[in-house]
């Protein structure tokens, strides 16, 4: 370790070293920035040499706990003036802590940076389909998926590419370690809403970030943002009571109405209830148009692959239904228990 404590704390929460860990090290140790340090929290002790012979590297075994709990034991070993948080499956470009410095040294009231987390080109087919899910602004908040200017401030960013001042996390009193996922959603709020700090989107702020491989674990992830967020519009209403996150709710909503009305005009052998069918009918021709949308929004505005863009589309459906449903059970719950699956 140098002298004098580093001027940047990058603090990686992850369950055991792996292909990820290996891939994302060099990219850090490439960074245009050389005044960090790198803070890897595994779940058991790991063999730090094995990786490289840097000194600006260190382990902490943080035992089995939630990634809330590791980033707050990580920066509580922590020197820098600043801590950059990022997840085990992304890396950086080589420019990250540069524009984060010149962000924080020319805005002295700025208490955090957030960026862009984009999928990398290489990742597996069924991956990139994950990803476009989030691209178009028909189907997510896609500045976190992709450089979207202007610079702008936002009460809400993940992890997996944001960097706080010291004094300013500390203000808050690190992460809620009882929230995963969500502790992000819950310390953004309480920086901003709270404790009146700012945080900066930079949409030059860019780390790679890699998706989910297979539908299943993309529907867990989205199941476990529903979750919480459904849980947040109870208790953190702030910034989780926006229109958008109820919209797959209604839709799973429209879904049970059509369910029901498809089984009593099967049982009766006629429609009930004409008028009603019809409004049925316009609401799948008008999902139909949406799905439409979101392919030529990726297409030809994102410029994504036809068939990547094309796989991307039942996933779009599946998402909706999961995260809608998932939603509502969140919102029916006065507690929720953190998770430690991924």
């Amino acid at each position: 370790m140098s002298p004098t404590p580093p001027l940047f704390s990058i603090i990686i929460p992850f369950r055991a070293p792996g292909p990820y860990i290996e891939e994302s090290l060099p990219h850090l140790l490439a960074l245009a920035e050389a005044d960090f340090e790198v803070i890897l929290v595994p779940d058991g002790p790991m063999d730090v040499a094995a990786l490289t012979a840097d000194p600006r590297v260190r382990a902490i075994a943080s035992g089995p706990v939630s990634p809330a709990v590791k980033r707050d034991l990580g920066a509580a070993a922590s020197l820098g003036l600043y801590l950059a948080f990022i997840d085990d499956d992304a890396y950086p470009e080589r420019g990250w802590l540069s524009i984060a410095r010149a962000a924080f040294e020319g805005d002295p009231t700025l208490s955090a940076v957030g960026g862009p987390a984009a999928t990398p080109p290489d990742d597996p087919f069924w991956a990139r389909a994950s990803g476009a899910v989030f691209l178009s602004r028909l189907t997510g908040v896609p500045e976190r998926y992709r450089p979207t200017p202007p610079r702008r401030e936002v009460d809400d960013w993940p992890t997996v590419n944001l960097i706080v001042r010291r004094d300013a996390f500390y203000d808050v009193g690190g992460f809620d370690t009882a929230c995963w996922p969500g502790e992000d959603t819950k310390f953004c709020l309480d920086l901003v809403h709270k404790k009146g700090g700012r945080i900066l989107y930079l949409p030059e702020l860019f780390v790679w970030h890699h998706r989910r491989p297979g539908l299943a674990k993309h529907l867990r992830q989205v199941g476990n943002y529903g979750l919480h967020r459904g849980h947040f519009v109870r208790v953190h209403p702030e910034t989780s009571r926006r229109p958008c996150y109820f919209i797959p709710s209604a839709w799973v909503l429209f879904l049970v109405l059509a369910l029901g009305y498809g089984f009593f005009y099967v049982a009766d052998g006629s429609s009930p209830w004409p008028f009603l069918g019809c409004l049925l009918s316009l609401g799948f021709a008008a999902y139909g148009c949406f799905l439409a949308a979101v392919f030529f929004d990726l297409t030809v505005l994102r410029r994504e692959p036809a068939l990547v863009a094309l796989a991307a589309l039942p996933y779009v459906a599946l998402t909706h239904v999961w995260y809608g449903v998932r939603f509502l059970v969140g919102l029916s719950r006065k507690t929720l228990t953190s998770s430690l699956g991924r």
